[in-house]
This record gives structure tokens, C-alpha cells and sequence, in this order.
């Protein structure tokens, strides 16, 4: 491997806090202009995921960031104008469409696999790419059925042949319909000028590196390749010519790497007090997030029960910079409840108050109601808050 050069920079733990929530558009004036769109591209990926409780991770990612942005506005610029395409990234993710070409790795990667969980059927490859020609963009049941059986995972032969040309890149997501994927041809799809695969693998992998590194701020090796789910020696391959800067940071055990312009500048400017998907990329790693903010981190949705310690779809708190807490939300008519709420302690109440009510205007409810904490000593004060901000 390339010998490295030796760290120019050392960052105070709180330093490298800053930096990185001013990397993920959660410190500072939010750029309201750029608006839905300019945080994905701040971001460089925004996860897509099932669950809804007071909206979809895709949704929440930028009503973080930029306040109560209007929910089909989120749709919009999204989907709109073949701005972004949806990929396998972190997971899948909503991705900016001229990033198109730094996925060819990945899409080679695919169509060089040799094992795969689902048959091909014959001849359905070929039906799907004809159908979509002659008639798309179509969902998977328009193109003949989603599912073999009502189990969720026995997919059609039409299925398995759509998802996989969306795998090589022949097809494209080009948005969400009640939840379904709505597939159309690359050919149509995505702008011609980025419609290539001609990157080399090292060209890719440089490129997301260099983008994990600047949507991060500052983080280890393991940070940057979970960001994009890069292998750890795709990552060693690169990193020297990526741009990204080595930095020491105080309290870390690992090596870091910064973005440069991040380091050029103080990380200063208003904290934004919010709720936040588990399935922000603020949190997305759980390492990261217990070593910057000494929160452990995970979604307990597909716990059982009877194990969940925090509640299905607890949201971290964020606020003054820091995770001071957690709701678990749900709603009832025009009333958002809070199932459970974990607290930071009694100074956490302001700020989880103030991220309930923000939370319960943008989702149309007029109420608030808090049906358990973890220190049952401060629910009240917490009622007691949130009654004051409700009038």
C-alpha cells in the first residue's frame, strides 16, 4: 500500500463535532435557495427505507435540515427532472444523477456476479426491457406482478428481471408510487452526456471517497467506506489520491481523514434542534455516532417487543449539537404522541419539547401528547413545556 504522509492537523474531539455536523448541513444557516435538492447533494446519498411513522426517512432527511419544507415538495425535487436516480449506496439511497458514472464499479460488480438469490427466468430479461421500451416508465405489477406467492420475498420471474436490470444499470428507478418502484430505461432515464460506464474502478471509488469525506467532514477509514458501503481495501487503494487529508483527532483510536475545505474554515453557526430519522446519514454508522456523540444508536424495529428499550421508530434529538434524547413517535388523528421519550437529563426537556412541537406543525397535528419517559420525575416538566408552546 502507499505509504501515507504523517498528519499535519490534530482537531479537538469537539472540533471534529462541529466539522461534522456542518458536513451534514446540521450546523449553520440551512441554504433554504438550494432547498431539498441542495441537500442531497450536500449529502451525496439519502437512504430510502419502508417504515413510515410521521413520514418516510427520505422525507425527514431534509425537513432536518431545512425545517417544514412541504412533503410533496420533498417528492418533487427528488423526482423531478431526472435529478437523482435511486442505487445501492449506503443501502438504497436517492443519489444525485451526475454522480451516474462513479457507479459503474458497482453496476460491473453485478453484472460480473456469479451467484444471485433469485432465478432468472428465461427469456424475462429480455420481455422486461422490451415492455419498458414499448410502453414505460411502469411499476412491477404494471409489468406483469411483483410477487409469485404472497410471501415477501418470492418474487416474480418479472421482478427478479427488472430488479436485476436496475442492478446493471440498464434500468432506473425514476421515482416512488404509493411505495413501488416505478422503472424506466437508463437510455431514457438518465441525461446522455452521464450515460457511460467508462470510469474505471479506481476513478469510482476515488470520486466516492473524496464525496464520503466531504459529506462526512472528518472520519476513519471505516466511516468513509461504510458511507457508500466501500470495502475496507477499496478504500486503501484510493485514499492517498482522493484529496482527503489525514488529521488527528484527539480521543479517536484510529486514523482519520478530513475534507480540506472543511478544515479551512471554523465550524461555526446556529444549531438546528430537530428529530431525526434513525436512517439519517448523520447516525448511520454506530461507531461513529457513539465516538462523536456518546450515543449509542439503533433501530429497535425489528426487535421483539418485549426487548425494545427505546421504542420502534425512536428518533434521536438533536440539538445545541449534541443527541440529547429520543421519541418514539406515532400519531392519532391530529395528535402526535410520543410513546416513549428518553431524556438527557432535565435540560434536554426545552429542546425535546421544542423538536415535538416543530415535528407535530409539519405533520399537521395540533396536539402533542407524551405517554411515557424514562424518568417518570420529568414528564411533567416536559407537559409543562410543551403546553407553553402549544398555547
Amino acid at each position: 500500500m502507499t505509504t501515507l504522509p504523517r498528519p499535519a492537523t490534530t482537531l479537538t474531539a469537539d472540533d471534529a463535532r462541529r466539522i461534522a455536523l456542518r458536513a451534514q448541513g446540521l450546523l449553520g444557516a440551512p441554504d433554504r435557495r438550494a432547498g431539498v435538492r441542495g441537500v442531497l447533494r450536500h449529502l451525496g446519498a439519502v437512504q430510502l427505507d419502508t417504515i413510515s411513522v410521521l413520514a418516510r426517512s427520505h422525507e425527514l432527511v431534509p425537513y432536518a435540515r431545512l425545517g417544514a419544507v412541504g412533503r410533496e415538495a420533498v417528492q418533487a425535487a427528488y423526482w423531478t427532472d431526472t435529478h437523482s436516480f435511486e442505487y445501492w449506496s449506503h443501502a438504497a439511497c436517492i443519489l444525485p444523477i451526475e454522480e451516474w458514472p462513479h457507479f459503474a464499479f458497482r453496476r460491473r460488480a453485478y453484472r460480473d456476479r456469479p451467484h444471485w438469490h433469485h432465478e432468472l427466468p428465461e427469456g424475462a430479461y429480455e420481455q422486461v426491457i422490451k415492455q419498458l421500451r414499448t410502453e414505460g416508465p411502469l411499476t412491477a405489477t404494471e409489468l406483469g406482478g411483483a410477487k409469485r406467492t404472497s410471501d415477501w420475498w418470492d418474487w416474480s420471474g418479472t421482478k427478479v428481471a427488472v430488479e436485476r436490470a436496475l442492478m446493471y444499470g440498464e434500468v432506473v428507478c425514476v421515482q416512488r408510487r404509493g411505495w413501488k418502484r416505478v422503472y424506466d430505461l437508463a437510455e431514457r432515464a438518465v441525461p446522455a452526456a452521464l450515460l457511460h460506464d467508462e470510469l474505471d474502478d479506481a476513478e469510482c471509488l476515488r470520486r466516492l471517497v473524496r464525496l464520503a469525506g466531504e459529506s462526512l467532514g472528518v472520519g476513519t477509514r471505516a466511516d468513509i467506506a461504510d458511507y457508500h458501503r466501500l470495502k475496507g481495501e477499496q478504500v486503501n487503494a484510493v485514499i492517498a489520491d482522493s484529496g482527503l487529508v489525514p488529521v488527528e483527532v484527539e480521543g479517536w483510536s484510529k486514523p482519520a481523514w478530513a475534507d480540506p475545505v472543511a478544515l479551512a474554515t471554523p465550524p461555526r453557526g446556529r444549531h438546528r434542534t430537530t428529530l431525526l430519522s434513525p436512517f439519517d446519514s448523520l447516525i448511520w454508522e454506530r461507531a461513529r455516532t457513539e465516538r462523536i456523540f456518546g450515543f449509542t444508536h439503533r433501530l429497535e424495529a425489528y426487535v421483539p417487543k418485549p426487548k425494545r428499550v427505546h421504542g420502534y421508530f425512536a428518533m434521536p434529538v438533536l440539538a445545541g449539537g449534541r443527541l440529547v434524547g429520543r421519541v418514539d413517535p406515532a400519531r392519532e388523528g391530529r395528535t402526535l404522541v410520543a410513546r416513549q421519550v428518553t431524556l438527557d437529563g432535565p435540560k434536554a426537556v426545552p429542546a425535546v419539547a421544542q423538536a415535538l412541537v416543530e415535528a407535530a406543525s409539519w405533520v399537521n397535528c395540533t396536539d402533542v401528547r407524551v405517554e411515557r419517559t424514562d424518568a417518570p420525575g420529568l414528564r411533567k416538566a416536559l407537559a409543562r413545556e410543551l403546553a407553553g408552546l402549544l398555547g
